[in-house]
Parts: structure tokens; C-alpha cells; sequence
């Protein structure tokens, strides 16, 4: 199959999967308790402006009106408008306001993640069995075990309110301030990284000791060439793939992290918008919120499987 009818055939089962992630989002929504209406209005809201709500926000057709009408507006970019978290205000314009600080924290923490486990999972693999190899694959493991929301709190106490490095609580959007970004950015950031990059760097040291024995590496050492010309072109570009594979598979988990994170740090994203909308039952919130995360998630997915196609050796004979 060519490059570009894969692509095709990816982007048709990203389709797809939005579009069946989108009816469960819809159907758990609805059957959460409460009601979007009274929400808004207060319990003691008269009937007549109960109704009128309702008849204003579709509420009053049955589910499957619903979401058909939803999904008509939603492929022009339309998500129709808040119910409660920020009453008649369209629901795409929360999100572009908030899109960018979500993405911000998400890009920076990939970033720290890669350039640790770069560091810390070539190091091991070139120092097999030795001092350096225990000492990361030691941090590895502590990492891992480390949930992302402690560590935040971790952050804060010691980077924040003890050494008084970072703010504690607040973002700058990078829209105003790039170096405020970073520098408000970089906890949270952190937070998310930490975990992740235990998991990348062990997942590099394996795959670079796994290519390092394989019958290619072998040849070109009895060729003569130079031990790095060997490591670079041969060893570490093969273990890139499984590595790419790996942080492909791990996006969902820093955008689910971003999501607790932001209610910690006080970040303006639209993982808190889709909090604020679940527990205010603002169902087209949530479902707008909802969707554009697994269209992020499933954007990088095949990204990953692009690169990971053309890092692949056999693409190149």
C-alpha cells in the first residue's frame, strides 16, 4: 500500500472513530443525572421558563434529533452554545480561546519528556550494567511510579513556594507572553513530563540494546566503520521507530494528564472547560470538548505512523 492511500485510509478510520466517540460521549452525557435546564435556571426557575430553555436549546426533541442536529452544525464548525458555564456564549469561540493554552502545556511537556529520555535512555544503553544504567533506569522506575497530580503538588512545594523559581498557581497564554508561557508553563509542564519520560527512556534503552545485537550492526562493525557512525545511522535510527510508536500511544495520556493539571495550576484549557461543563451538565460542552480531544489524539496517532513509515529502512531500498 502507497504512503498516500494509507494516509487516505487513516484519515477515513479517524473519521469514524470521532464519529462513534462522539455519539458515546452523547449518550453518557445524557444519561448523567441532572438536568442542563434547572442547572441554569435554578431549581425555583418558573415552568414556562423551564420550557422555553429547552425548546431554545433542543432540548425538547428526542435524543436521536439531538444529536443529528449537533452533528450538522459540529461539520460546519459550529458546536452550538454553552448552557450553563458561560450562559449563550458559542462553544467554539471558548475553545479557540482556550485551545492554544492546552496545546501550550501539552507541546512543552512532550518536549521535556523526549529531551529526557534521549539523554537518560541513550546513556543507559551505552553504559550497559554499569553505574550510569542503574542510576537512570532507577529514575525510570521512580518516575513511573510517581502520579502526575502528586508530583504537582511536589512541584509546588518545593520549586514554588519554597525556592520561589515558578508561580504556583496562574498561567500567562503564550498569545501575551512567549517567556511568560515557558516560565508559568514549566511546572505544570514538568508535572506531566515526568512520568512520561521514565516511560520513553526505557523503552529507548530497550530498543537500542535490541538493535544494537541484530545481524546489520554486526556487518557494518566488520566493515570497520566508526563505532558513533554505527550507533547514529544504523542502531539509534532503527530504535527510533518503536520509540515514535511509544510517545504516539502515550499523547492520550498527557492530554488526560493536562486535564488534572490544569484544575491544580489554575490553567485556562479546555480540559478545565470540559470539568467545569461536566459537573455544570453543559452536555454540548462536553461533547465539544470530548471530540476535539480525540481529534488531537488521533491527529498525532497518524503523524506517529507517518514518521515511523519513513523511518523505516526498507522505504529507502
Amino acid at each position: 500500500m502507497s504512503l498516500a492511500r494509507y494516509v487516505a485510509t487513516r484519515i477515513a478510520a479517524l473519521l469514524l472513530t470521532v464519529l462513534v466517540g462522539s455519539v458515546a460521549v452523547f449518550l453518557v452525557m445524557k444519561a448523567a443525572p441532572g438536568d442542563p435546564a434547572v442547572a441554569a435556571l435554578g431549581e425555583n426557575a418558573r415552568p414556562e421558563l423551564v420550557a422555553a430553555f429547552r425548546a431554545k436549546h433542543n432540548l425538547d426533541v428526542p435524543w436521536a434529533v439531538q444529536y443529528g442536529r449537533w452533528l450538522a452544525a459540529a461539520a460546519r464548525g459550529d458546536f452550538g452554545l454553552s448552557l450553563t458555564v458561560a450562559a449563550d456564549r458559542p462553544i467554539a469561540s471558548l475553545i479557540a480561546a482556550r485551545l492554544p493554552n492546552t496545546i501550550f502545556v501539552g507541546a512543552l511537556a512532550l518536549v521535556l519528556a523526549v529531551a529526557l529520555s534521549l539523554f537518560a535512555g541513550t546513556i543507559a544503553a551505552l553504559h550497559r550494567g554499569r553505574a550510569a544504567d542503574t542510576v537512570a533506569t532507577s529514575l525510570a522506575a521512580l518516575g513511573i511510579s510517581m502520579p502526575d497530580f502528586w508530583l504537582s503538588y511536589v512541584l509546588i512545594l518545593v520549586l514554588a513556594l519554597g525556592l520561589g523559581l515558578f508561580p504556583a498557581y496562574g498561567f500567562t497564554a503564550p498569545s501575551q507572553s512567549l517567556v511568560g508561557a515557558l516560565h508559568s508553563g514549566f511546572l505544570p509542564a514538568l508535572a506531566v513530563a515526568a512520568p512520561l519520560a521514565a516511560v520513553f527512556s526505557r523503552t529507548l534503552r530497550t530498543a537500542l540494546l535490541e538493535s544494537s545485537h541484530r545481524d546489520y550492526v554486526v556487518a557494518a562493525r566488520s566493515f570497520g566503520f566508526h563505532p558513533a557512525f554505527v550507533f547514529v545511522h544504523w542502531i539509534f535510527r532503527n530504535a527510533l521507530i518503536p520509540y515514535i510508536t511509544i510517545i504516539g500511544l502515550q499523547i492520550r495520556y498527557i492530554l488526560g494528564g493536562v486535564v488534572v493539571i490544569e484544575r491544580i495550576f489554575g490553567i485556562a484549557g479546555i480540559g478545565s472547560l470540559m470539568v467545569d461543563g461536566a459537573f455544570a451538565r453543559d452536555y454540548p460542552v462536553v461533547q465539544a470538548c470530548a471530540v476535539v480531544f480525540l481529534v488531537l489524539v488521533l491527529s498525532v496517532n497518524l503523524l506517529v505512523d507517518v514518521a515511523c513509515s519513513l523511518l523505516d529502512p526498507r522505504r529507502s531500498r
